[in-house]
């Protein structure tokens, strides 16, 4: 089934790809508005101007770790959603853990490797199953099959246009995820941190947003031709029901 009116508003991530060709798609709000992109950038900023000018890892994470709880509490005070500020604590806890215990700055990024790696492994093999990776979560989203799977599996995999939209933007994310490899394992392996750090942050949110702008003018008319078919056919399934009680 689509999503309800009561569902329309706006979603982050990959999830507001659901909102393609109902034209309530922001890539800003996409990327967690103004300040989602603020509280998901400034810990990595922070990170690397603070070991680039103290050249002291000890204080560094101190003051990463501190800025990423403060960045939860004033959430917490404001009384605004901290699922995001949380999820992203738990990400930068990770990589600051990894950092500390290794005694290497450089292995703050770790956890972005081995995430990145494991997103081209699930996508690269879903593109070979001929099952899009990127469609699975997007139709999970927007119409969870809590019952008649089969009918919810074929209802978007056998709509060719919608299908063809999925496989490509799955091959996109792939693509993106293997070219943050492709520049940043260098810089790991070079031991070049305040490059790395560059680069995590100039392929980290500006990359996201551009990923899923791109998405949503790849998938945003096949989508919204697959809604109004199925518009039409809960319509007709609504009249044959009537019509059935009539008689």
């Amino acid at each position: 089934m689509p999503d309800s009116a009561q569902n329309h508003k706006l979603r982050t991530g990959v999830a507001a790809l659901t909102q393609a060709g109902d034209g309530d798609f922001s890539v800003i709000e996409a990327i967690g508005g103004p300040r989602g992109v603020v509280e998901s950038m400034l810990p990595g900023f922070v990170f690397v101007v603070m070991f680039v000018i103290t050249s002291d890892l000890r204080t560094t994470v101190i003051v990463s770790a501190i800025l990423a709880v403060l960045q939860v509490l004033i959430r917490l005070i404001q009384r605004q959603s901290v699922m995001g500020a949380l999820s992203g604590l738990f990400s930068v806890g990770i990589c600051l853990v990894w950092a500390w215990h290794s005694h290497e700055a450089r292995n703050y990024y770790m956890f972005g490797f081995i995430t990145n790696a494991v997103y081209i492994v699930l996508l690269g093999i879903s593109l070979i199953a001929r099952v899009p990776g990127l469609g699975l979560v997007v139709e999970f989203i927007r119409s969870l099959p809590t019952e008649h799977f089969r009918d919810w599996f074929h209802g978007w995999m056998d709509d060719k246009p919608l299908k063809r939209a999925y496989m490509t933007i799955t091959a996109l994310w792939v693509g993106v995820f293997s070219l943050r490899l492709l520049v940043q394992v260098p810089l790991y392996l070079s031991d070049h941190v305040a490059w790395l750090g560059t680069a995590r942050l100039l392929m980290g949110i500006p990359f996201w947003a551009l990923a899923i702008w791109v998405s949503y003018l790849i998938v945003a008319t096949p989508m919204h031709r697959h809604r109004e078919r199925e518009r039409v056919m809960q319509d007709q399934a609504v009249a044959g029901r009537q019509f059935s009680e009539s008689e």
